[in-house]
């Protein structure tokens, strides 16, 4: 895997930061993807998310919020993210 490849952790600790979450799950599909063009352009995650953040948001809204906080792993490390992105009393 390339150095420019996000990882689990990366995106956690981006997540975590900048969304201050009450629930994260990361899970790294990379390894199912492998052999793809995309493969080679990052990585491809499934995250879960809630977060107060995104109490009264749209879908696209809680989205942009998520890839704001991955910044630059969105352009250099992650090729695709599968999100469930919910506020807290959609649990």
């Amino acid at each position: 895997m390339s150095s420019t490849h996000a990882t689990a952790a990366l995106v956690t600790a981006a997540l975590e930061q900048g969304l201050a979450p009450e629930a994260l799950s990361v899970q790294d599909d990379s390894a199912a993807h492998a052999g793809h063009a995309g493969a080679r352009e990052g990585s491809h995650f499934s995250v879960r998310i809630v977060s107060a953040r995104f109490a009264g948001l749209s879908r696209v809204a809680r989205h942009r919020l998520v890839y704001d906080s991955l910044g630059s792993l969105m352009v250099q490390g992650i090729h695709a993210l599968a999100l469930d992105a919910r506020a807290p009393n959609e649990v």
